[in-house]
């Protein structure tokens, strides 16, 4: 079975394709973020597995699709210790929440997502199952990134099909 198949995919991109194109986001492909993927990549990433989660187990996966999409829409090197106040894990949802606010109207859900994505790190919890989907497939990307399975299993070229 193919990590994207097509009936996924459309209805995936029916879910965020009003975001994808925006400069904002669009933006993200010019920073770094973990080992060898920048931040465009990775909420793509968390968007899909959170969409997933979200169908599989009958959430409102449109909110988790583009709560995971915009969840790190901080917009600044967060390799640069410059760029941004203080700690990065707990400062960036924050930072995200602001730009995704001024982007598109976020529902309570969504805004939550944003915010809550850090947890347990940050101060912000979980408040409905989909908030806690995006929060764990953040966790589980973040993971086949810096580990570099993401490289091993190709997953730039799949999600950029």
């Amino acid at each position: 079975m193919k990590l994207i198949d097509l009936p996924n995919r459309m209805a995936f991109l029916s879910c965020i394709e009003d975001l994808l194109q925006t400069p904002q986001v669009q933006s993200m492909r010019s920073l770094p973020h973990h080992p060898g993927v920048n931040c465009y990549e990775h909420s793509v990433f968390v968007s899909y597995v959170a969409f997933r989660l979200g169908r599989r187990y009958g959430l409102d996966y449109r909110a988790c699709a583009r709560g995971g999409l915009l969840h790190d829409l901080y917009l600044y090197n967060c390799h640069d210790s410059s760029a941004h106040p203080g700690n990065q894990c707990l400062d960036h949802p924050e930072f995200a929440l602001r730009n995704a606010s001024a982007l598109t109207i976020l529902s309570e859900k969504e805004r939550n997502i944003i915010q809550a994505h850090m947890w347990p790190l940050a101060v912000h919890l979980p408040r409905s199952r989909e908030a806690w989907a995006v929060s764990f497939a953040d966790k589980i990307c973040a993971t086949i990134e810096v580990i570099q399975l993401w490289k091993r299993l190709k997953l730039r070229a799949i999600l950029s099909a």
